[in-house]
């Protein structure tokens, strides 16, 4: 009798811990429509063939009189297309993940083949102007005149129309966004203010932004600031921790920039592969391109609206 009674109670104690363990699962609140604790989002700027004279380069603080070709900085920029994108894209094929592409008009007319490999790799075409030009310096008709120009070359070449915008230094003007609006983009990246994507108005309509980096920026940090690849790297690892914690609680997106001729050279992709295996060993961690993201949460209740920008985008 005494044993059938201890089996009793031991199913009664199951039960309660099963029906327990239940509830605590359903009241698990997800903050991503897709359930990711953390979305992860890599940039991967195409801009060698699209420079203008004197660009920045290793060679910048000790620059040629105008009108001399400077030959080393030109080949610096050649390597993102020789070699920084191709390696790039080696390692996300290996690592099954897509990203996004801000691709200069003037890089793609340059190096077609390229772009092409881009678009054919399952990777995002977004647009990043005809060249590198400042255009929070023009009038509303050229800047739709640039955006414009460089969106439909590189969909001549490569199928791909861009919904996704990407000024020249981040550096977009009071227009900017009512010519992506015009031009039928979905979002932008020219943002620094949050770790999740938002929406902002323009015109009084929905219109997404992407925040950027400059903290996991290989062009600010490696080129900048000459960090070495195990300080890159523990930048990415750190910046990762916190924002994977942070997910458990509310909605966090983690940005990664990087720039041909830099993000794609030897070191720094053994750091990206590193990073990868460490971000990929953890639950709920999910890699998008920016597109995806933007069209995921544009119509969420979820997604927050901020209008710190209303005054210029009427």
């Amino acid at each position: 009798m005494k044993n059938i009674s201890n089996k009793i109670f031991a199913l009664l104690t199951l039960s309660v811990l099963t029906l327990s363990c239940k509830e605590k699962k359903s009241e698990v609140k997800k903050y991503w429509p897709n359930d990711a604790q953390l979305v992860i989002s890599v940039s991967m700027q195409f801009e060698t063939g699209g420079q203008p004279e004197g660009a920045e380069s290793p060679f910048s603080g000790n620059p040629l009189p105008k009108g001399n070709p400077d030959l080393p900085a030109e080949s610096w920029f050649r390597y993102g297309a020789n070699e920084g994108v191709y390696r790039m894209l080696d390692l996300w094929k290996k690592h099954n993940i897509y990203v996004t592409s801000h691709v200069v008009g003037e890089a793609a007319v340059k190096y077609p083949e390229i772009a092409k490999a881009i678009a054919n790799g399952g990777h995002e075409i977004a647009a990043h102007g005809m060249s590198w030009s400042n255009q929070w310096d023009k009038n509303y008709a050229e800047e739709l005149k640039f955006v414009k120009d460089g969106v439909e070359v590189v969909e001549k070449i490569t199928g791909k129309r861009a919904v996704g915008y990407n000024a020249n230094w981040l550096r977009r003007g009071p227009n900017t966004l009512k010519v992506l609006q015009d031009l039928n983009f979905l979002y932008h990246i020219d943002d620094l203010s949050r770790d999740e994507p938002y929406i902002t108005k323009v015109r009084g309509e929905n219109f997404v932004v992407m925040p950027y980096t400059l903290r996991n920026n290989d062009i600010v940090n490696i080129e900048g600031k000459h960090w070495s690849p195990d300080q890159y790297l523990a930048q990415l690892k750190y910046e990762f921790d916190q924002l994977y914690a942070e997910g458990a609680t509310k909605r966090r997106m983690m940005s990664i920039s990087l720039h041909d001729r830099i993000g794609g050279s030897p070191a720094i992709i053994k750091v990206l592969e590193e990073f990868l295996t460490y971000a990929e060993s953890k639950s709920g961690v999910v890699f998008m391109r920016k597109d995806e993201i933007a069209k995921l949460i544009q119509n969420d209740p979820n997604t927050p609206i901020d209008t710190s920008e209303a005054k210029y985008n009427k």
